[in-house]
């Protein structure tokens, strides 16, 4: 009971850092452009997790027997690398267009959009989940919808952002099932995907060393406390919550978005936008919720019968 609170609380932790972190990014595009922010603090990521490796390495090396397959670390790294750069830039580019509470709402919506891929892979998810996409639409409708029923850029990019997070978690459980070590497959997409946008960066922006000085602080927030200590503590905090309660907790990070960004930028919704963002994180929550299946309702009433 002790492990699970302890893991409830980091993982708590980690969705406050994630929420906000929209926060910061929103200040970075006061100074400098997404191309260039998005590089510096996911480059910063990477460096950041050099030392956790090391670390994991000593505790791997004392307690643990498992071995990870170090090609598919470094494919999976490089291949998550490449979508989280996608994925990313367009909440970063949305963001520039949007609030800090409406982009983590929206950005959430990964985790109802998963099943979508799922379909495609063959899985196929619960009526449950399906009542969850239903919901996620009308509260996005809500949400950024206008009244002459046109969708801001910033809200569209958001969205977009959101299929690439949700393709960035399958990504991610396909090289975990062929045995990447998720810690340094991680490190490895930090830097595919700062060098990619550091080089977009050269080819379609003017960055400013002034500037980025003058963003330096919200840089080094996001690369240093989002990238490589949340998600450091998300890997110690799933160690001992459970899976369905992990990802409950971790949508969380939405809430501290919105609140973050109305106690610090002082952002305000009206009161559809504010339904909207309940309907998105109640279809996120519900989302994650397993029904027990027919069998196991079965099992259950014969057991009571015995």
């Amino acid at each position: 009971m002790a492990n699970k609170l302890k893991g409830n609380a980091i993982l708590l932790l980690t969705a406050i850092i994630w929420g906000t972190s929209f926060v910061a990014q929103s200040e970075g595009m006061k100074y400098i452009e997404p191309f260039t922010y998005n590089s510096l603090r996911t480059i910063i990521g990477g460096i950041v997790l050099v030392p956790v490796i090391a670390g994991f390495r000593i505790f791997d090396k004392n307690k643990s027997e498992k071995k990870y397959s170090a090609r598919a670390t470094l494919i999976g790294g490089i291949a998550c690398g490449v979508v989280l750069c996608v994925a990313s830039s367009l909440q970063q580019f949305g963001i520039v267009h949007t609030t800090a509470g409406k982009s983590g709402f929206v950005t959430a919506l990964y985790v109802v959009i998963v099943p979508f891929y799922q379909l495609i892979l063959g899985r196929k998810p619960s009526k449950l989940v399906w009542l969850c996409v239903l919901g996620a639409v009308v509260g996005f409708y809500l949400l950024c919808i206008k009244d002459d029923f046109t969708v801001g850029i910033g809200d569209l990019l958001t969205l977009l952002c959101a299929f690439g997070f949700a393709a960035h978690i399958i990504c991610i459980d396909r090289f975990l099932e062929k045995g990447a070590n998720g810690v340094e497959m991680a490190c490895v997409q930090f830097f595919t995907a700062g060098i990619i946008m550091f080089i977009c960066m050269l080819i379609f922006e003017t960055p400013q060393i002034d500037k980025i000085f003058e963003a330096k602080y919200t840089i080094l927030y996001t690369g240093i406390m989002s990238s490589g200590v949340a998600y450091t503590l998300q890997i110690v905090g799933q160690r001992y919550a459970e899976p369905t309660i992990a990802t409950l907790i971790m949508s969380l990070e939405s809430v501290f978005a919105a609140l973050s960004g109305w106690i610090i930028l002082g952002e305000t919704l009206t009161v559809k936008e504010f339904f909207g963002c309940c309907l998105v994180f109640a279809a996120v929550v519900l989302s994650q919720i397993k029904l027990p299946s027919r069998k196991n309702k079965e099992k259950n009433i014969l057991e009571v019968q015995k």
